[in-house]
């Protein structure tokens, strides 16, 4: 019986500024046979995510090792387990596993792994709106912003797989929403299903001055809370309308993710001190502990239709990088996935 045989998206060069396609190849190979403790999956759907390119920086010290050029990229993967050495696990379960993405099969030892229902949620869901975004939104929200009734919470990136969660945990917790998009047609949704209060399509506006007067038009009283996605103006102008006690949820800053140089920071920082402002950075990792707590919360608010989400499909493993490189594009709505395979063998 011959090997079988595993595509998979590598990296040929790291990429100064915005990658592009000619820096990715796919390439096959062959996959050992499982042993003892491990598992062969089938990735069906994969994700693309903007952390992945901090991954491409090898002389950059991170939170997570930087990508090898010897080795398919990694993320996160919906899989199908299709041979298994460990118990738990069997032909056919359907599986979230951190280091399955980039490629079309992958060996796991179940060490990052977790077993999903397709009958509750699309498996999609589990990449998005139930997954690593839908944790990070939960957290930064309720961890760190902690909004009360009546508060108001401005959120950067607002129609992505984070923000989009964070306006809707917001507005089911009595705040006012404002958020920030890329395009009209995204700004339509926020306002229309979503519930957000204000949509700013932030391409209306030429610097930070003009954000900042967009804002506080939307924000008489202030902003109280500020899911930061995204740097760069969307900072500068929440800084200028931050409100005394204000909190700031540092989670992205995709605006400055492919520079080649370091952008000066916003001019406006001493806003922080006069007004007491908290303002603390975080990764998803951090909350781990608290995933049953935000399954609890938001499955059954997904399950009842009060929580939506949208998704940008690519077909096939082939369509990764352009998934990927359209994260800093704004070519996207909602969360980014690639369908690798189908959903049954």
């Amino acid at each position: 019986m011959s090997a079988r045989r595993s595509k998979g998206i590598y990296l040929k060069n790291y990429p100064q500024g915005l990658p592009a396609a000619d820096q990715f190849e796919q390439r096959e190979t062959d996959l050992a046979p499982i042993g003892d403790g491990e598992m062969l999956l089938r990735t069906v759907w994969m994700s693309v995510d903007p952390y992945m390119r901090g991954r491409m920086r090898p002389d950059v010290q991170s939170y997570i090792p930087p990508f090898s050029l010897e080795e398919p990229l990694s993320g996160g993967a919906v899989s199908e387990v299709v041979e298994s050495n460990i118990a738990g696990y069997q032909s056919g379960d359907y599986v979230v596993d951190f280091a399955g993405g980039w490629k079309d099969y992958s060996v796991s030892k179940g060490e990052q792994t977790q077993k999903v229902d397709p009958n509750l949620a699309p498996l999609s869901a589990y990449l998005g709106v139930l997954g690593m975004p839908g944790l990070t939104a939960w957290a930064g929200l309720t961890q760190i912003l902690k909004p009360i009734e009546g508060d108001t919470l401005f959120v950067s990136g607002a129609a992505g797989a984070v923000g989009s969660l964070v306006c809707q945990l917001g507005k089911l917790k009595g705040c006012r929403v404002i958020g920030s998009a890329g395009s009209k047609a995204k700004c339509d949704w926020l306002e229309q299903e979503a519930g957000v209060d204000v949509a700013l399509n932030y391409k209306d506006y030429a610097n930070a001055a003009e954000l900042t007067k967009a804002l506080a038009e939307a924000a008489p009283n202030g902003v109280n809370c500020y899911f930061e996605n995204v740097g760069g103006m969307h900072l500068e102008a929440a800084l200028n309308c931050i409100a005394p006690g204000g909190r700031i949820a540092l989670c992205g800053m995709i605006a400055v993710y492919n520079n080649k140089e370091p952008e000066p920071g916003p001019p406006n920082l001493v806003n922080l001190i006069g007004r007491g402002v908290l303002a603390r950075g975080f990764i998803v990792s951090e909350y781990m502990d608290k995933a049953m707590e935000f399954a609890m919360e938001v499955a059954p608010l997904l399950g009842a239709g009060k929580i939506k989400f949208q998704e940008s499909v690519y077909e096939g493993l082939d369509k990764a990088p352009e998934a990927f490189i359209g994260l800093f594009k704004g070519d996207n709505f909602g969360k980014a996935v690639v369908r690798v395979g189908s959903d049954r063998a």
